[in-house]
């Protein structure tokens, strides 16, 4: 996901009334303060904001329709549902997620970290310092976006392998054929039918158990 920061763009997903207003306690405040310096440090950035979106039953839908590159999470302290509503709204479709919170908990930090969240950021956030956070987290997610992909592609090519030799197997045990063989007449039908060889192994072995 190689996305200029014109064209990045972003969800956040936020409570609700945060706004500063003169009957707000000491905790919602800070929280206001660091939302207003979010949205200053995402226009100056010259990001692109899609959408601001509550955290309901509602997001995973209103997500998969908009598309976003990246997540932000404007989270109210003790923001559990407003995680987990955001995890649900990526589990089939990946996106890098930043929580912005108040919330020092430890214990909370490495949940949303296993959870999915690319990067977490507790209080005193300047303006300023919101590209570099986002830099990091896109930086991270796609390094781990490779990393998944490369484990992906090694289970999927051990399971291809597992196919092929029980399939010369089945050839050896049938045909009298030592694994040499068994291997190249494996290959040669393959090619002979612009088949890969798994492919053509998994037939090999699901008409052996058909016909018993």
């Amino acid at each position: 996901m190689k996305t200029s920061v014109s064209t990045l763009r972003i969800v956040i997903v936020a409570p609700e009334n945060l706004s500063p207003g003169p009957d707000m306690d000491a905790e919602l405040l800070e929280e206001a303060d660091r939302s207003r310096s979010l949205r200053i440090g995402l226009l100056e950035g010259g990001y692109n904001i899609v959408a601001v979106l509550p955290s309901d039953i509602y997001l995973p839908e209103r997500i998969a329709q908009i598309q976003p590159d990246l997540i932000i999470v404007d989270a109210e302290s003790q923001a559990r549902d407003t995680l987990e509503h955001v995890v649900m709204a990526t589990r089939d479709a990946r996106r890098p997620i930043v929580l912005f919170t108040n919330e020092e908990d430890p214990t909370h930090m490495r949940e949303a970290i296993a959870a999915g969240v690319t990067g977490y950021v507790v209080q005193g956030l300047a303006a300023e310092r919101v590209k570099p956070v986002l830099d990091v987290a896109m930086a991270r997610f796609q390094v781990e976006e490779g990393l998944r992909r490369e484990l992906a592609d090694a289970r999927s090519q051990l399971g291809e392998r597992k196919i092929i030799e029980r399939a010369k197997g089945l050839l050896m045990t049938r045909h009298g054929l030592n694994e040499d063989a068994a291997y190249a007449r494996l290959r040669k039908t393959a090619m002979d039918k612009g088949l890969k060889m798994a492919d053509l192994a998994q037939r090999l072995i699901d008409a052996s158990e058909l016909l018993g």
